[in-house]
């Protein structure tokens, strides 16, 4: 060992003095501070448990089935299944993205008043007239009376009621 450097053998014997001791500190603290073993306070404590069952797809309640009712007004004929009559709803088809002119009045003459796209629904709330070699019915556009109109009977498909 060095004389004069920093590792002299009084620095040596210093640093160990005050490892041990902090050492030694540290352990008195941990064991004075640690909870006692018999400390009833502490025992382990009992969980409670609740199950709470995973919801199933029937369910609890069934009402009882709809009983049908049928009152048709007097003097109105029922339409046949598929047939175009009025309160029937219709879709427009087989314009191939070309659409249907609803016009002001029956007939190929009378004034468009709008184009009525593929797949767009309407209710009949009039017609049948008979006007250039075909059968015309009055549309309007469920969603918006204003969309309202005349259209050939050939482009359009009778649909479930929405």
């Amino acid at each position: 060992m060095m004389k004069n450097g920093i590792f002299n053998l009084r620095t040596l014997i210093g640093t160990l003095t005050i490892a041990a001791l902090l050492l030694c500190g540290t352990l008195v603290l941990i064991l004075w501070f640690r909870p006692a073993a018999s400390s009833p306070e502490l025992a382990p404590a009992s969980a409670a448990l609740t199950l709470i069952p995973a919801p199933t797809s029937t369910p609890r309640y069934l009402p009882p089935p709809p009983t049908a009712t049928l009152s048709l007004p007097t003097g109105t004929p029922t339409p046949q299944p598929g047939a175009i009559a009025i309160g029937v709803y219709v879709q427009i088809t087989g314009t191939e993205g070309e659409g249907l002119r609803l016009r002001a009045a029956p007939g190929l003459d009378s004034k468009p008043l709008f184009l009525g796209y593929d797949s767009e629904v309407f209710q009949v709330a009039d017609g049948p007239q008979q006007a250039d070699g075909y059968t015309w019915w009055y549309l309007t556009a469920p969603y918006d009376q204003t969309r309202s109109g005349w259209a050939v009977q050939d482009y359009l498909t009778v649909i479930p009621s929405p």
